[in-house]
């Protein structure tokens, strides 16, 4: 049996579970708290960045730094996971979705500045797979019009754009250490400050809306309630489990990437038949390994590969249904422009199993399988 994914340990976990422990501090902002933000902070070569529960509550303290407000409109792909619009609809924006591109499966970036109105207040990039957004076009744009930009790169820590990490250049990150990303906690995430004006707010949002923090330095006598907030936090176990990982995510990253290239061997004959479709990743990106997938000619064809692939014991997935066309996605949401990709190419893609420890002969029973599919299919 070859599952779809199976965490990554490093064998380091609980060694700093038990010192955090023996430390009798379980809450966030403990000494593994500071040890995580501040290696993510050398190694990433960015300014400020604070652990939170989860990806999803990075973006949620985005979208209050933001300053997003009942009317204010916000443009991001539709094809995502429902976190990155609802952090926005929670403050009352309305998401106003664009087609991506069917190579990158990323927003088309031709496609934002036309989506623009006077009541847009910022632009979210996701970067699917791990393979970058083109940052630079779409952060002329926001710079021209005036919009914070914000990093949706849950999928893509240790990725790059050209010579910079992915989430330290728009104006805020956010990155997610859920099992299922190349390193974890399993519930965890991080939100990366690269605008300075953001700094001291973060700090008092992620506390509650108190100015805690400074109370914990001796910076001030007493804390209270400033500004908006809640309690964005990550435990101090959590904390522990992540610095192991964070330890060792360049060398996770490193065997990832290897994976997808001996995937793109195994499956490239199918490719150069026109039977599949594999995954462009643009000169300008350094990618992370974190998903491998195919495109299939339909869905039909896809849910059928999907159910042979289950018989042969190997356990695939497919992806995010559009956000604009779920029940939320209509009632939160319009679709500027046509659809011309971000249906189609998304029931066409199916995500292969990826996790470090798979190894060459699991992937390429697993092209077996897929090749047998199509032969069948002659």
């Amino acid at each position: 049996m070859i599952p779809f994914n199976i965490p990554y340990t490093t064998g380091k976990e609980n060694r700093y579970i038990r010192k955090a422990l023996a430390l009798k501090k379980f809450s966030g902002d403990g000494s593994f708290n500071k040890k995580c933000q501040e290696l993510i902070e050398k190694d990433l070569s960015c300014s400020k960045v604070f652990l939170t529960p989860s990806g999803t509550a990075a973006l949620e303290m985005a979208a209050i730094l933001c300053n997003i407000k009942e009317g204010d409109e916000v443009i991001m792909p539709s094809f995502t996971f429902p976190s990155s619009a609802n952090a926005f609809v929670l403050r009352g924006a309305k998401i106003v979705f664009v087609d991506i591109n069917p190579k990158t499966m990323n927003i088309d970036e031709n496609l934002i500045e036309q989506a623009i109105t006077e009541k847009t207040k910022a632009i979210v990039v996701v970067h699917y797979a791990g393979i970058a957004c083109n940052l630079g076009k779409i952060k002329a744009i926001t710079d021209k019009n005036n919009l914070f930009l914000v990093e949706d790169a849950a999928h893509a820590f240790g990725a790059k754009y050209n010579d910079k990490y992915l989430g330290t250049i728009g104006d805020i990150g956010c990155i997610s250490f859920h099992e299922t990303k190349n390193i974890h906690c399993g519930e965890g995430g991080a939100i990366i400050i690269n605008n300075s004006i953001f700094a001291e707010r973060a700090e008092i949002i992620r506390e509650k809306g108190t100015d805690r923090s400074k109370f914990k330095r001796g910076e001030t006598l007493k804390y209270s309630w400033l500004d908006k907030g809640s309690s964005y936090l990550l435990s101090e176990i959590n904390a522990a489990f992540l610095y192991a990982q964070l330890q060792a995510y360049e060398k996770v990253n490193k065997k990832r990437v290897k994976l997808f290239e001996l995937y793109k061997e195994e499956l490239e004959y199918l490719e150069s038949l026109g039977r599949i479709g594999l995954p462009v990743i643009p000169d300008y990106c350094k990618h992370n390994g974190h998903i491998f997938y195919m495109k299939c000619k339909d869905e039909t064809e896809r849910n059928n590969l999907i159910d042979f692939l289950n018989k042969n014991t190997v356990y695939p997935a497919f992806h995010y249904l559009p956000l604009h066309s779920s029940k939320a996605g209509q009632a939160f949401g319009i679709f500027n422009g046509d659809d011309l990709f971000t249906t189609l190419e998304s029931s066409k893609l199916l995500r292969l199993p990826m996790f470090y420890d798979l190894n060459r002969k699991e992937i390429k029973e697993i092209g077996k399988v897929i090749k047998r599919f199509y032969e069948t299919k002659n």
